[in-house]
């Protein structure tokens, strides 16, 4: 444990020395963010901010891991790569979104970015169950597992997509994203801890401090952006490291700001087929509604992430249980 937090307080060092240079070249790159027309009126002033922070995450990340971690336990090189895949996909998808023309397609349209998520779990997923032999499912507060066979396949492909789109629909307020993933992978490092899985806990602390270093530019007012780059990612790494543990189970639980957000936006949309136009929320995701009732920015985050705590206080509860 005392290699992991010395790990993830390097990777937090890392990236915050060179947070400020990469900020710098993004904006003269002008790779800003865009807003939505139709988002609450104070997200405007957000119109340029730099975008596609996640590299700030995933750089200290990968490195460190890949020099430090995977030549002791090779079985580390899964979230790698599902960290690199999928920040590759959301790099794409930024720079589409920011580079196209004006009334042109931004970024990749939706179906083909679900498509190169899904394969990159389903990958992930038969890794995991063929060569890691995970096929079973930890129930909190009993001791016995559930072999659920070939079934864990597609859960496993369902829960790293959903996990990536879950933190995706969370990104939308300056720190939200970041908070509530520092939150969620700091408990699964324990939950690997209490299980003995220090390739985990290492890794899971490395995010911790990237993304908390990312957290330093990311606070209100933010000056730089997560991007899909870094929230694809981290959810889909968040789901892959939750699976190593066989606690998955506990992922809707630790993570439900996450679950919460991406719930909102599917009822939403459904809600707004069913009933020719009504809609449940004043915004989907979440975030935006409670911003719409008059909950400012910042009380929104802070109140989202003091969930997300208690939320994983819980969780680790269950787990010791």
């Amino acid at each position: 444990m005392a290699y992991s937090l010395t790990l993830g307080t390097l990777s937090f060092l890392f990236a915050v020395i060179w947070g400020s240079p990469l900020i710098r070249f993004l904006r003269n790159q002008q790779i800003g963010e865009t807003i939505r027309s139709d988002g609450p009126s104070s997200h405007l002033t957000k119109l340029g901010t730099p975008t596609m922070g996640g590299i700030m995450i995933l750089v200290p990340t990968i490195v460190f891991n890949a020099l430090l971690t995977l030549p002791v336990y090779p079985s580390i090189l899964l979230p790698l790569a599902v960290s690199v895949g999928c920040g590759f996909v959301g790099a794409i998808d930024d720079w589409m979104g920011i580079k196209g023309r004006r009334g042109e397609q931004r970024g990749i349209l939706a179906r083909y970015k679900l498509a190169w998520l899904t394969i990159i779990a389903f990958l992930a997923a038969l890794i995991l169950y063929g060569i890691m032999d995970l096929h079973s499912m930890a129930i909190p507060t009993r001791p016995e597992k559930i072999n659920i066979g070939l079934l864990y396949i597609p859960v496993a492909t369902f829960i790293i997509v959903g996990s990536a789109n879950a933190v995706n629909f969370s990104d939308g307020l300056d720190g939200l994203a970041a908070s509530t993933s520092a939150i969620a992978f700091a408990c699964v490092g324990v939950i690997a801890f209490l299980q003995g899985q220090m390739h985990l806990v290492t890794y899971c602390f490395s995010m911790t401090g990237a993304i908390l270093a990312f957290l330093w530019y990311n606070a209100y007012p933010a000056q730089l952006f997560m991007g899909d780059t870094g929230s694809l990612a981290v959810g889909a790494t968040l789901g892959t490291v939750f699976l190593m543990t066989g606690q998955w189970l506990l992922l809707p639980i630790i993570g439900i700001i996450f679950v919460s957000e991406a719930l909102s936006v599917i009822l939403q949309v459904a809600f707004f087929k069913w009933t020719g136009g009504r809609r449940l929320f004043k915004m989907a995701p979440l975030h935006h509604h409670f911003e719409l009732l008059g909950w400012s920015e910042v009380q929104t985050v802070q109140r989202f992430w003091l969930i997300g705590m208690l939320a994983g206080m819980i969780g680790i509860a269950m787990a010791l249980i």
